[in-house]
């Protein structure tokens, strides 16, 4: 379709309109273009399980809760399907929060914000994406998935595999030292300050400009390599967790203090209406969302930190 006229007006108006363009004259149209539109259901109304507040058993995913896309559907649905057949064997829901998955970040975003228009998963409404990465997604959601069911042994021991070499191979560089007439012959062939003294590899390879390649020009990083079998994805991994050690480790700190509020549960049934050192606004929020946290609480607009610490000490914290 010719780009930037795609619409959903009548097929007999496209036709006019692409014909009416200096050279499309005698256009033929093969598929018209079109626009969708679905039910909506305000996702404040559900729990950070996808179960409906008003209505117990009653799961909603996908577009219904006001997303667009496949992958945002797909995210929902599976853990709609999941927490629907944990209710029914009367075990605890799969609750994924904002520093474990993108789906957690797209679901917490729903129940607490709201969304005026159809809602895309961007990494940039994460605040722990450093954390939440390609390459450390089966890390992360893998142990999860088989303590559900979903997935099978072998892959948990691929994991855990996967897992153990590049743990073991991040040590080996932060163990590893290394002379300076070894490491000033790569560092000069890349425009870095040559060292005068003896250092540990982590430091050096920690440099923006000296890369996994560079490095494995050091005998002992590539006979590591070769004597552990190391492949593509483990020498990935470790580079990334080498390079960006410093954001990752400052992330993980933020997002335990997070968490430590999220373990801050809020009853059912809580009346906000007794707490008048808060402010009205607030009150007001709370009392419609119904956050199930009090970190959840805190992500409220016009939930103020003032009024989180209120809420801290009514939980007797």
């Amino acid at each position: 379709y010719p780009n930037g006229i795609s619409t959903s007006l009548p097929f007999e108006v496209q036709i006019d309109f692409v014909r009416s363009i200096k050279g499309f004259a005698d256009a033929h149209i093969t598929r018209p273009g079109y626009a969708i539109e679905y039910d909506y259901f305000d996702p404040r109304g559900l729990t950070p399980y996808l179960q409906t507040k008003v209505i117990e058993n009653l799961f909603f995913a996908g577009q219904i809760n006001g997303t667009t896309g496949y992958e945002e559907a797909a995210a929902q649905g599976i853990m709609a399907g999941i927490n629907a057949a944990l209710q029914v064997k009367g075990e605890s829901p799969l609750i994924l929060d904002r520093s474990q998955a993108y789906i957690g970040v797209l679901i917490d975003d729903l129940i607490t914000k709201g969304t005026e228009e159809p809602y895309r998963m961007f990494t940039s409404r994460a605040e722990y994406r450093t954390l939440l990465r390609q390459d450390n997604a089966d890390f992360r959601l893998t142990p999860k998935g088989y303590a559900l069911g979903l997935a099978s042994e072998k892959r948990l021991r691929r994991m855990e595999e996967k897992h153990s070499k590049a743990e073991a191979f991040v040590d080996f560089f932060r163990e590893t030292s290394v002379v300076p007439e070894d490491i000033n012959p790569i560092l000069e062939s890349n425009d870095s300050a040559e060292v005068n003294q003896s250092g540990k590899l982590f430091k050096i390879f920690a440099r923006p400009n000296i890369s996994m390649e560079d490095v494995r020009k050091i005998k002992a990083v590539e006979d590591y390599i070769q004597e552990h079998d190391l492949d593509k994805e483990i020498i990935e991994q470790t580079e990334i967790q080498v390079k960006y050690s410093g954001y990752i480790n400052k992330e993980k700190n933020n997002a335990d203090k997070l968490n430590r509020l999220e373990n801050v549960k809020i009853p059912a049934n809580f009346d906000y209406s007794k707490m008048k050192s808060m402010s009205i606004e607030a009150r007001q929020k709370l009392e419609k969302i119904r956050p199930v946290t009090i970190s959840q609480a805190s992500r409220i607009s016009g939930v103020s930190p003032s009024d989180v610490s209120v809420l801290l000490v009514y939980m007797g914290r």
